[in-house]
């Protein structure tokens, strides 16, 4: 638990602050700059008595001290992903809102229509469409935070730089339809520090990725993807980024397969676990 009085990003002390807020086997992870330039990537589940919103609201209101939500990012169309943006929008100011692009319909999700004229709602229709390649800058007084969209909507960056000396354990699984295939994954970097997020992002896109070629590079901190699940995190990925810490949005009972601990065991640079 974070006491309120803790200390937060600001111009005076040049930190870039993330938070990774508890929302029960959703995701929400905040990141905050030094000018005070928030980014929200996902927003948990809604409903449950408001659980999932009202915790990222403490986080941002009373924790990092913020009176808006500058950019509100999508990782991919599941509920437990997007679900809070439109009640967070009724609460907060959000100033823009971006995602992979809004389909037609999700094979998986029924309900999807409904539920995305809430997220149409709250962003106007406007929200900005990240393409794989993507990258811009946040300027702040003492060092830029630049973003780079790695994978968007089942595209990769160019397969370009080092070899990936653990190409060779790619063992491809079972084509996966669903919408996690396509999740947007963020590469951010702020000064010699990179942090790597890549939603529910699965196993043979990841090859897609990482083989032959290592085009992403290593990562300090690695947000490990879909709660930890053994249809993502492939070792190809996890061991070529080498990250020292990682951090996982593992659910009571969601995520956290033994197979990906294995995984991260093996990452020969990981120094702490979350």
């Amino acid at each position: 638990l974070i006491a309120s009085s803790f200390a937060h990003a600001d111009s005076s002390n040049g930190r870039l602050d993330i938070y990774f807020i508890d929302v029960e086997g959703g995701a929400a992870t905040l990141l905050v700059t030094p000018a005070g330039e928030s980014i929200l990537i996902d927003s948990g589940y809604p409903d449950n008595g408001g659980r999932d919103r009202d915790r990222i609201l403490h986080v941002v209101r009373d924790v990092a001290k913020l009176d808006r939500i500058d950019h509100a990012s999508v990782s991919h169309w599941h509920l437990d992903h997007y679900g809070n943006h439109a009640a967070l929008a009724d609460k907060i100011k959000i100033s823009s809102f971006w995602d992979r692009g809004i389909p037609e319909s999700l094979p998986e999700d029924n309900k999807f229509g409904d539920r995305i004229a809430l997220y149409r709602a709250a962003s106007q229709n406007q929200s900005r469409t990240l393409k794989a390649g993507d990258s811009f800058t946040l300027a702040n007084p003492s060092q830029p935070l630049h973003i780079k969209v790695i994978t968007a909507s089942g595209d990769v960056i160019p397969n370009e730089g080092p070899a990936n000396p653990f190409a060779a354990e790619h063992k491809p699984q079972a084509d996966d339809p669903s919408d996690n295939a396509k999740s947007v994954s963020l590469l951010f970097t702020f000064g010699k520090f990179r942090f790597l997020t890549c939603g529910d992002l699965t196993w043979n896109t990841e090859a897609k990725l990482m083989t032959p070629n290592n085009p992403v590079g290593q990562v300090d901190l690695f947000m490990v993807t879909h709660h930890g699940l053994n249809v993502s995190n492939n070792p190809v990925m996890v061991l070529a980024l080498d990250p020292r810490v990682c951090v996982s949005c593992n659910g009571p009972t969601k995520g956290g397969a033994p197979e990906t601990i294995a995984t991260l065991k093996r990452v020969k640079s990981l120094q702490a676990m979350y």
